[in-house]
């Protein structure tokens, strides 16, 4: 690598000669990421390279492993209970003997939201790919969470376009709208006060946040445990001494 660096240094003292300045100027800039991969560090290209390639994997696991069966429904720290302003709702049914119906609903949620789980990965991928090299420094030296916080910040807005067709599609396949019309039937019948709460909503909210918890896991993963970094780029890049703030 040194020697090819002198070559190239050479041609660009020579090509001074023969070019413009503006010329000269633009070639310098060419060789900048090869200089500095001889010193040791990262070159913009390959941070950006193992950037993206560590969110594709991170995006790709996450969705794998929340569209899963009992991706949603078995994991404490997302599962998908009632809203705050059911709750009422749940402990007055629990009270009368309906806790299977109450269950059937929560149960039928989470299986919409482990059905609209497949479709993040697409999303994420095509943020991934418009991901500048400024964006791919800033998240290597980037807080434990820079690269979630990223993926949020640019797929927030598609996910919960993407989503709530697909939930409120699968809220119907799964039985979800039928359970939650039998929850709130059945409370408004005792209540002197309705409630209708927009189930689509609730679950689109509460998946996206599921999902970017997932996300924030294997991003984890990459930076802390050498184990996780499943290629030789994630290994050099997040094994780097720019990767641990040196």
């Amino acid at each position: 690598m040194m020697k090819k660096i002198i070559q190239l240094l050479s041609c660009v003292i020579l090509l001074t000669f023969f070019t413009s300045c503006e010329h000269t100027q633009q070639i310098v800039k060419a060789l900048e990421p090869y200089a500095a991969g001889a010193n040791g560090q990262l070159t913009s290209g390959e941070i950006a390279a193992g950037l993206k390639q560590a969110l594709e994997v991170g995006a790709q696991n996450s969705a794998n492993s929340l569209s899963a069966l009992d991706g949603f429904f078995k994991n404490a720290a997302i599962k998908i209970l009632l809203p705050p302003e059911a709750q009422k709702v749940e402990k007055t049914l629990r009270d009368l003997g309906m806790s299977s119906l109450v269950d059937k609903a929560i149960l039928s949620v989470n299986r919409a939201a482990e059905d609209a789980a497949k479709s993040a990965a697409p999303i994420f991928i095509d943020a991934i790919k418009t991901m500048t090299i400024q964006d791919a420094v800033g998240i290597l030296k980037g807080g434990d969470f820079a690269a979630t916080n990223y993926l949020k910040s640019k797929t927030t807005t598609a996910l919960t376009s993407a989503f709530k067709p697909v939930i409120e599609n699968s809220l119907s396949k799964v039985g979800a709208t039928k359970y939650w019309g039998d929850v709130f039937n059945a409370y408004n019948k005792f209540a002197t006060n309705k409630v209708n709460p927009d189930l689509s909503g609730f679950v689109t909210g509460k998946a996206i946040d599921g999902i970017f918890y997932q996300v924030s896991l294997e991003e984890q993963k990459i930076r802390k445990d050498p184990v996780a970094r499943v290629t030789d780029l994630l290994k050099k890049v997040f094994g780097s001494k720019q990767a641990q703030g040196q």
